[in-house]
């Protein structure tokens, strides 16, 4: 009598491959949620934002999902949490506002988005060209990461590329990357910055050092200053750097404003 095969199960069909993943395929009937290939195998997002995305989709409208919320669920923490939130809102997948309840109390509105909202476009409207990538140097990426150290300093792609050639003057003179964010994050405004990119090009333009040529013997280099540790905020659970917790710079705003 001939035996069974037992490496396919019987309720499911698989796709058969010489190599890498096979693929055991069942219908689901119930207690599912449908996710497009759009974010399971998206190019930009890492697998910590994927998954966070995946799990937000699959609950119920109401849920709670701040960033204590999720963290008392899963092992990676709030710092890693608000980061993959981040994520997806700058990809589209989801969005946060802040609104005022009637208590005077400031809470955060969570919309979840199956489809990145980048890429949807009215019937009438002609498709969007493919934008050019970002640029990738090491002057464009320390403008991307000025807004770790205060929101208020997110730069748009064309903003980026604006600003990289006055950065780069300053590396070309020899300061080094550490020397130029300090530059461009200390003492910063408590006014609202309304236009960060013109903010950071009047900063790169005042303060610009003098090219003079270098020592032959590097100089001793001061320790650079480690930034605040990460808090979470308890206004809007957004996370942001300070030395101790509390709220956000725009939760006191509102507060002060309140």
């Amino acid at each position: 009598m001939t035996a069974q095969q037992p490496s396919v199960p019987k309720s499911g069909k698989a796709r058969q491959s010489h190599s890498g993943v096979i693929h055991v395929n069942e219908p689901h009937t119930e207690n599912f949620t449908v996710v497009g290939n759009h974010l399971l195998q998206h190019p930009e997002l890492s697998l910590m934002a994927i998954g966070l995305a995946v799990h937000i989709q699959s609950l119920p409208a109401g849920s709670p999902i701040g960033i204590k919320t999720l963290a008392a669920k899963f092992p990676e923490g709030e710092v890693r949490i608000a980061a993959a939130l981040r994520e997806l809102e700058e990809h589209g997948y989801l969005t946060r506002a802040r609104e005022r309840l009637q208590s005077g109390q400031v809470t955060t509105r969570t919309t979840s988005y199956n489809r990145p909202r980048t890429t949807e476009a009215s019937p009438a409207e002609p498709p969007a060209p493919p934008k050019a990538p970002a640029p990738k140097t090491p002057a464009a990426t320390l403008l991307t990461r000025l807004r770790t150290y205060d929101s208020r300093l997110l730069l748009s792609e064309r903003d980026v590329r604006r600003l990289v050639p006055e950065v780069s003057v300053w590396l070309e003179r020899g300061v080094p990357a550490t020397v130029v964010e300090r530059a461009l994050t200390t003492g910063l405004p408590q006014d609202p910055i309304k236009h960060p990119a013109a903010f950071l090009a009047h900063r790169l333009t005042n303060l610009l050092p003098p090219a003079i040529p270098l020592p032959a013997t590097p100089l001793p280099s001061r320790p650079a200053l480690r930034p605040d540790s990460w808090q979470t905020c308890d206004g809007c659970e957004r996370a942001f750097r300070a030395d101790g917790p509390g709220r956000c710079r725009d939760c006191r705003a509102v507060g002060a404003v309140a």
